[in-house]
């Protein structure tokens, strides 16, 4: 990053995943700067943003802040060349496309500074595909947030293999700086770490459903009731490590026969939006009519504030 620019931000994109990157920027204490070729979208980002504040104030998840402290640090800027101006960091969430991310960071390489470095949100378009041929794809990565970041610190930065070294130890030093929890990838791979491991548990749910094992509420309840009760604090690797008294390696001795013997039914492939698409939307629609999602996210976030803030307290009283 460029001296004296560590407290500012770009925001290059205020859709539904930039404006969450600006709440976790500015809680942090940094100054950021929004901008979109839609000329309304600074101002309807920034009113949302302002609705979001008292409740993560009321959870001590504001870094101490006031919510007008945090609303005075986030500054709409007109041109995209004012939004740079003095910047360390630029966050890019246009578009999921290609051609458009593309034609993007080819403005922000030639308008911004040589050191700034410029992360693309991207959840599926590598690295490499956004930054060829760029003169400063050397500090071109991904910063895959898994949305809210606000409410969930972990983030995947995921290097082209022309992405610095230097960078990279920039990036994990910056994000961990402002509060979350860098994932450093050490190359690039479609679907990152989380939606790679996010595909393999959706697979077989579909699965599991679509061969008749068990409902889509079902499945639903096995993650939530169970092993996500034990994923919110630790890992898989940490998981079994813990669930064998000899450890990962008596695990592994004890069980891969038997995950060994389920891979072999695991690879059928299940068309998503064949007929096992009726039985979940139907298990889904009979518990929450489509009219209810919006009020259903603002639940789940609600919920989310309360586990991120348990989690920061327990957290603290445990290293005491």
């Amino acid at each position: 990053m460029n001296s004296g620019a560590e407290l500012q931000v770009a925001v290059v994109g205020v859709g539904l995943i930039g404006r969450a990157w600006t709440i976790t920027f500015a809680r942090a204490g940094r100054q950021v700067r929004l901008w979109d070729p839609d000329a309304e979208a600074c101002g309807r980002a920034k009113d949302f943003i302002a609705t979001v504040l008292d409740d993560l104030r009321e959870n001590n998840l504001l870094g101490g802040r006031q919510p007008a402290e945090v609303l005075a640090l986030i500054t709409a800027c007109a041109t995209l060349e004012e939004a740079l101006d003095g910047t360390g960091w630029v966050q890019e969430c246009g578009p999921e496309k290609i051609e458009a991310k593309r034609a993007l960071f080819a403005r922000l390489d030639a308008l911004s500074h040589p050191d700034t470095i410029l992360a693309s949100s991207s959840s599926a378009l590598l690295p490499s595909a956004i930054s060829q041929g760029l003169k400063g794809k050397h500090r071109c990565l991904v910063a895959h947030p898994i949305n809210p970041p606000y409410l969930i610190p972990a983030a995947e930065v995921v290097p082209a293999s022309w992405t610095s070294p230097e960078v990279m130890k920039k990036a994990e030093a910056f994000l961990s700086g402002i509060g979350q929890v860098p994932i450093m990838m050490k190359k690039e791979v479609d679907g990152f770490i989380m939606n790679r491991l996010q595909g393999a548990l959706l697979e077989e749910a579909f699965r599991l459903v679509a061969n008749g094992y068990a409902s889509a509420e079902d499945v639903d309840r096995g993650i939530a009731d169970g092993l996500a009760l034990r994923w919110s604090f630790i890992g898989p690797f940490e998981t079994i490590d813990l669930n064998a008294p000899g450890g990962i390696a008596d695990y592994v001795e004890r069980y891969q026969s038997m995950y060994s013997g389920m891979f072999e039914q695991m690879r059928e492939r299940v068309d998503w939006d064949g007929p096992v698409l009726r039985d979940v939307l139907e298990s889904r629609r009979h518990l929450l009519p489509e009219s209810d999602l919006a009020d259903r996210q603002v639940w789940r976030d609600r919920r989310l504030m309360r586990l991120r803030a348990h989690k920061s307290e327990v957290d603290k009283e445990l290293s005491r």
